[in-house]
């Protein structure tokens, strides 16, 4: 299992365990975060948009030239920002905190 934490706009702490090759989208949906994913990973929206805690921002892969382009779009963007639809769970990320804008 990969422990996820969500932070809520409202400030509240959600946890979640997803699994190895899971999206994080996908998990973001399973427990209820108000994540849309209109275009279900295809890179044509940023409404996934989620910001990685600074102390994990770096376990991450890079994000692609696609996925930076769509973030031009998200409000609220910050340097930490990503898109739920391309981050993929691995045993590398569990405690990886993210906060839904």
């Amino acid at each position: 299992m990969i422990r996820v934490r969500f932070i809520g706009v409202d400030g509240v702490a959600t946890d979640a365990n997803g699994t190895e090759g899971q999206r994080l989208l996908d998990l973001a949906r399973n427990t209820g975060q108000p994540l849309e994913g209109t275009c279900n990973g295809d890179l044509a929206c940023a409404t996934c948009h989620v910001i990685v805690a600074a102390q994990d921002a770096g376990r991450l892969p890079p994000p692609s030239a696609e996925e930076e382009d769509m973030l031009d779009f998200a409000p609220g963007a910050t340097r930490t920002s990503r898109l739920s639809c391309q981050i993929i769970l691995t045993a590398a990320l569990d405690g990886l905190e993210v906060r839904v804008p």
